[in-house]
């Protein structure tokens, strides 16, 4: 087993950062390397200061001229997240700003909508009607799927893959099986998300179908009692885009409704950040609730919060959990 000795002046706040880390079951390997080159630094340039300066922060980048933008920006990260700590223990030190990081899939752009534009998308979901009766329409569960994917951050595919069973809701949770990672997971299911989903399957369950509350049935089915495709649904949010007077760029740039699940994640971290929690400390947080292979994936996200809520974004303590984005209940029907 490693064993890592942290010698500078620093190795007291270090040591404590990475105890905060374990506790909230974060995997401090990485942590313990960045920190230890951190170390050495303060102990190389003989920096007896107890203090994390800009000064010192930019000597440091100078001397990290191989070091690939994602490897620079991960080990932004992780000081910055130092920093933070020292300061809210009265260390106050400089907390320096992310670096811009250019590699492949990093440039990141995703439609961010407003909250009142998801109001307003709810709204017009439920005034949404049909002109001709067709039984193989998807309207009837538009306006559930559309919530469901703003609370939960799932994928289009993985809500409309969603089987009776997997909605648990005395234990308040959705069981997730097929996920683009291929790993199962599951969702936590709020008081108002619930008393969506309830009020949905009550509704659907007086369609005079065969087995349409089976086990292994989907739970969102046309009435028809067929399989919902991402491709209707889609049609239905383009309606609501232009109801909704939300220009549509195209051409991959949206607003699409994978957008759902990016609005989820970054409302959550303003929501986190307001309510005094460290982001940065929380990514393994959100990247669990997405079910994201990595941090790597969630960490995007951090950059998109600082850019739009930069009053916010320093705001932040530690972490303890967090709040689901608040959602409108559909309207009960006549």
């Amino acid at each position: 087993m490693l064993n890592f000795e942290y010698k500078s002046v620093l190795a007291p706040f270090i040591n404590d950062f990475i105890r905060m880390k374990e506790a909230l079951g974060v995997n401090n390997l990485r942590t313990k390397w960045i920190l230890l080159e951190l170390d050495r630094f303060y102990c190389e340039h003989d920096i007896r200061e107890a203090v994390i300066t800009k000064k010192t922060i930019m000597e440091w980048q100078q001397t990290r001229t191989n070091d690939h933008p994602k490897t620079l920006y991960a080990k932004y990260c992780i000081i910055s997240q130092l920093a933070r700590n020292m300061s809210r223990n009265g260390y106050d030190s400089y907390i320096p700003q992310l670096p811009r990081c250019v590699a492949g899939k990093t440039d990141f752009t995703p439609y961010i909508f407003t909250i009142e534009q998801i109001g307003l998308i709810f709204e017009k979901s439920d005034e949404l009607t049909m002109h001709d009766a067709h039984m193989n329409c998807t309207l009837f569960c538009v306006p559930a799927i559309l919530r469901l994917l703003y609370s939960t951050a799932l994928r289009i595919s993985e809500a409309l893959s969603i089987r009776n069973r997997d909605v648990e809701f005395e234990m308040q949770y959705i069981h997730i099986r097929q996920s683009k990672s291929g790993h199962e997971r599951i969702v936590p299911v709020n008081a108002e998300l619930e008393a969506v989903l309830r009020q949905y399957i009550s509704y659907r369950n007086r369609m005079p179908l065969k087995s349409v509350s089976a086990p292994d049935g989907f739970l969102f089915i046309k009435p028809d009692g067929t399989y919902c495709k991402a491709d209707t649904v889609y049609m239905w949010f383009r309606t609501l885009l232009n109801r909704c007077s939300i220009p549509f760029t195209g051409n991959h740039h949206g607003p699409r409704i994978h957008d759902f699940r990016h609005t989820a994640a970054i409302h959550a971290l303003v929501q986190m950040a307001r309510n005094g929690q460290d982001v940065h400390a929380s990514l393994p947080v959100i990247s669990t609730w997405m079910g994201h292979k990595s941090l790597s994936s969630t960490e995007k996200y951090i950059r998109l919060v600082e850019a739009m809520y930069p009053d916010i974004i320093g705001q932040s303590a530690s972490v303890s959990a967090y709040a689901f984005p608040k959602i409108t209940l559909i309207p009960e029907l006549p």
